[in-house]
C-alpha cells in the first residue's frame, strides 16, 4: 500500500474523533434507556453513526474511493476487497445497519427492542477495536 496522500493525511483522525463523539454520546445515553424507549433508538442511531465513521477511517487508511453512502454494507463490501479479515471480523457490525430504527425521521421498520441498545455498543466497541489495531499495524 502506497503512503496516504499528505492532503488526506488528518482524515482518518478526523473521522475518529467524530465517531468517538457519537459513542459518547451512546454511552452516556444507554443507563437511561429504562426511562425512555426514544432513548434507546437514539443509542442505536449513534452506535450505527459510529461505525459508519470507524468504516471510512479504513477506506480512508486503505486509499479506497467511495461513494457519500450511510450503508455499513456497501462500506464493508469495500474494505473486503482489499482486507477480508478486517472485513470479516466487522461482519456483525451489519446489524446496527439492517436490524435497527435509527432514522432522524419516522419509519415505518420495527423500532429498538429492549436489549438492541446493549448489542449495539457492544458491536461499536468490536469496531473501534479493529479500526485501532489496524492503524496500529
Amino acid at each position: 500500500m502506497k503512503p496516504l496522500d499528505p492532503d488526506l493525511e488528518s482524515l482518518p483522525g478526523e473521522w475518529i474523533e467524530k465517531a468517538e463523539a457519537d459513542l459518547e454520546a451512546a454511552e452516556q445515553l444507554a443507563p437511561k434507556v429504562a426511562q425512555s424507549a426514544r432513548l434507546r433508538e437514539v443509542v442505536g442511531f449513534h452506535c450505527r453513526q459510529t461505525v459508519e465513521k470507524y468504516l471510512k477511517v479504513l477506506l480512508t487508511f486503505y486509499q479506497i474511493e467511495f461513494p457519500k453512502t450511510h450503508e455499513l454494507e456497501r462500506s464493508l463490501t469495500l474494505i473486503r476487497a482489499t482486507n477480508r479479515e478486517v472485513a470479516d471480523a466487522l461482519a456483525e457490525t451489519k446489524w446496527l445497519g439492517r436490524s435497527l430504527s435509527m432514522s432522524v425521521i419516522p419509519v415505518t421498520q420495527p423500532k429498538c427492542s429492549w436489549g438492541d441498545e446493549v448489542r449495539a455498543i457492544r458491536l461499536t466497541r468490536l469496531a473501534q477495536r479493529v479500526v485501532r489495531r489496524v492503524l496500529d499495524e
